[in-house]
C-alpha cells in the first residue's frame, strides 16, 4: 500500500529524504546546517533537517535512530522513536544523542535518523474499577525472565 507523503524543503541545502533501498522501511533524514556540527560525548542537540511535512490523516511519522551512527559511533536520538503528529507543520528537527566516548562531528547534508510513516491507531479511554487478571498480573521490569 502506498500513501502520499508531501514534503516542503524549508531551506537552501535541504535534502529530500528518500529510501536507501527498495525494500527499507525508514526515509533517510538529512542534516541541514550551514556548517558541521560537533556533538561532544555525553552531549545532545536538535539537529535541523530542513524539511517540513503534511501526514496523512490517520498517520504518525516516527523518527528512529540510524542503525550505523549507533553501532560505529554512539550517536542515538535522546527520545527514540521520536513522533510527529499529523497536524504538526513545523521544520522536523532530530534530537541527537552522542553516548560514544569521542566527539562525532555531523556534516552538512549527513543521513542522521529514519522516518518511519506509519498508521495510527485511536482509543476511547474508559475508566474501569478493575481490571481483569493475568498470568503476569503486576510484574514490572525483568518480571519474565532474564
Amino acid at each position: 500500500m502506498s500513501v502520499s507523503l508531501q514534503i516542503r524543503l524549508l531551506r537552501e541545502g535541504a535534502v529530500l529524504p528518500s529510501y536507501a533501498t527498495a525494500g527499507a522501511a525508514g526515509l533517510d533524514l538529512h542534516a541541514a546546517l550551514e556548517r558541521p556540527q560537533v556533538l561532544a560525548a555525553g552531549e545532545r542537540a536538535a539537529v535541523a533537517t530542513g524539511i517540513a511535512i503534511a501526514l496523512p490523516a490517520g498517520y504518525e511519522g516516527q523518527v528512529r535512530p540510524r542503525s550505523g551512527l549507533a553501532a560505529k559511533h554512539g550517536i542515538g536520538i535522546v527520545n527514540a522513536p521520536g513522533t510527529i503528529d499529523e497536524d504538526y507543520r513545523g521544520e522536523v528537527h532530530v534530537l541527537l544523542v552522542n553516548l560514544g566516548r569521542q566527539p562525532y562531528t555531523i556534516q552538512p547534508g549527513d543521513r542522521i535518523a529514519q522516518l518511519v510513516v506509519a498508521p495510527v491507531t485511536r482509543v476511547q479511554v474508559e475508566a474501569v474499577a478493575s481490571l481483569d487478571e493475568t498470568q503476569r498480573g503486576q510484574g514490572g521490569f525483568g518480571s519474565t525472565g532474564r
